[in-house]
């Protein structure tokens, strides 16, 4: 490409901008298309129901579903939205509007510090933040230590304090045991257990983990379907350090007045699940593979007389629907991140100083772990596409501003001296001459941006932001690879794709003279 014919250059130049504005708009268009079935039904009453990345919470919540349905009203389930605390922000932002809990959890987690001692003194305290609680819906789900039972009579063990003895046993906790005040630290203490090789892990996989034989001890709930399946030994807690943990729903105060009958239909469920019924429940949907809803919708029918027609819907419609929320998330994101990233690109190339500022913050955004900035962003943002939209932007940001700086910043001083025998402005200079002879080291940065957000944007499933994460999380919940796989790889297919089309693109907006042949 020769700078010096001024007037063909020039030319070129407005050309390949035309070409990609007109690129541009169409992608954009395309975009709001495709999501429009997304917003068909946006403003419909909704009762958002929420549950945590559990079996057991997530059956819960589609009870709550299907007795949305029989009162006639619209519901949708905010499924495996994380650990305790981001269920329960959400409810207080009213991101959901009801969710299932249990006393202990309140009593030793949630509410910890507020000196509650019984359910009368924790609904008072609830009322006051505007929050509501059923009584207890019939079972205790505490938290329990198991081990395989051949291992435990092998090594005498019966009682929690018997670990005392077996100090070399490799304990695999879940997750959010490690860290809770009711969890591993303070029941640590309580029981003076002198065991230093402590893991944590996702709580579906400590099962596996006992099975393999990679840990010898994990806790458990005690109306998980694993405890007879892989025939586990509870452990007994001879110094009574768990409490009750009553299963109960938490709903905002707002709800009786959004959905009177839905409450109504709700307290028929209390006192109503036995522990045998719940732990019956999670055995169908974790080890015979049917569908919480359909679980839920079983019971309510045999129990309850409550007769609901749970729909089921074709593979194909699922992966059409996660498509859509997953292409959401993205391109959302990355045409934010395309807006901001290229001025800052050229911000930090034509102010060193600034430039070096830029870059070193960017970078160090790129270094917080994904799932901590979706969590910062709950409080600010809620749950669902804003937090994960906001954590998305972020992550695109550096591969556009470094490779805009880069590209700009590389361009041969000789063309940079034929630019200015031009006579051009700086803004002038800047778009008809710098920017396209960056082009391809910018667009690539933008394709770099895009293969990450699609693999990112996974995790936002963690905070009901949908896509193909809800399958992946699923099916780790589950324990079934054929679930798994329903989100891997079509967001393989949409990273390979994407990178096709924008190969394609790259031959319009890139002039030719800079494109590799």
């Amino acid at each position: 490409m020769t700078i010096c014919n001024g007037t063909h250059t020039i030319q070129d130049a407005f050309m390949n901008i035309n070409k990609t504005t007109i690129t541009s708009i169409l992608w954009l268009l395309t975009i709001i298309i495709g999501l429009m079935p997304l917003f068909a039904n946006a403003t419909a009453p909704i009762v958002k129901v929420g549950s945590k990345n559990f079996t057991e919470s997530v059956i819960l919540g589609e009870m709550v579903v299907q007795l949305a349905k029989h009162t006639d009203i619209a519901a949708t389930h905010r499924r495996e939205l994380g650990a305790t605390a981001v269920v329960w922000k959400a409810l207080l932002r009213g991101d959901i509007d009801i969710y299932p809990d249990y006393t202990g959890t309140l009593f030793r987690e949630t509410l910890a510090r507020q000196g509650l001692r019984t359910l009368a003194d924790l609904r008072r305290r609830l009322k006051e933040m505007n929050i509501e609680i059923t009584k207890p819906l019939g079972f205790n789900n505490t938290y329990a230590f198991g081990m395989k039972r051949t291992f435990a009579e092998k090594h005498n063990i019966k009682n929690i304090s018997d670990l005392n003895q077996h100090p070399q046993l490799r304990l695999g906790f879940s997750d959010s045991f490690m860290a809770r005040k009711d969890g591993w630290p303070n029941l640590r203490r309580v029981y003076k257990l002198p065991h230093t090789d402590v893991r944590g892990l996702n709580h579906d996989l400590t099962y596996q983990g006992l099975e393999k034989n990679a840990i010898d001890l994990t806790d458990t709930y005690s109306t998980d379907a694993e405890i007879a399946y892989y025939d586990l030994r509870i452990l007994k807690d001879d110094l009574e350090y768990f409490p009750r943990y009553n299963a109960i729903f938490l709903y905002r105060s707002d709800l009786v007045n959004k959905a009177p009958y839905l409450v109504k239909a709700l307290h028929k469920l209390e006192g109503n699940i036995s522990e045998s019924e719940m732990i019956q429940m999670n055995m169908q949907a974790k080890i015979n593979k049917i569908s919480e809803s359909q679980v839920a919708a079983d019971f309510l029918a045999q129990k309850l007389n409550i007769h609901v027609t749970v729909k089921q819907r074709s593979l194909w419609y699922k992966l059409y629907k996660l498509t859509l929320e997953h292409l959401f998330l993205v391109s959302i994101s990355l045409f934010a991140a395309i807006s901001i990233a290229i001025p800052l690109g050229i911000a930090a190339y034509k102010y060193s100083q600034l430039g070096q500022v830029i870059l070193g913050i960017i970078g160090l955004i790129q270094t917080i772990p994904s799932l901590a900035i979706l969590v910062f962003m709950i409080p600010l943002l809620g749950i669902g596409n804003a937090p994960a939209i906001a954590a998305l932007f972020l992550y695109s940001l550096l591969p556009i501003v470094r490779n805009t700086y880069t590209g700009l910043h590389d361009i041969a001083p000789e063309l940079q001296e034929s630019a200015e025998a031009l006579g051009l402005d700086p803004y002038a200079k800047m778009f008809l001459i710098e920017l396209p002879l960056a082009s391809r080291a910018i667009f690539a940065g933008i394709k770099t941006s895009a293969i990450i957000n699609i693999g990112t944007a996974t995790l936002g499933a963690l905070i009901g932001a949908g896509g193909y994460g809800q399958p992946i999380l699923t099916g780790i919940r589950l324990d079934d690879m054929g679930i798994i796989l329903q989100g891997a790889i079509p967001a393989a297919v949409l990273a390979l794709l994407v990178q096709f089309l924008f190969e394609l693109s790259e031959k319009v907006i890139v002039p030719k003279g800079l494109q590799i042949k």
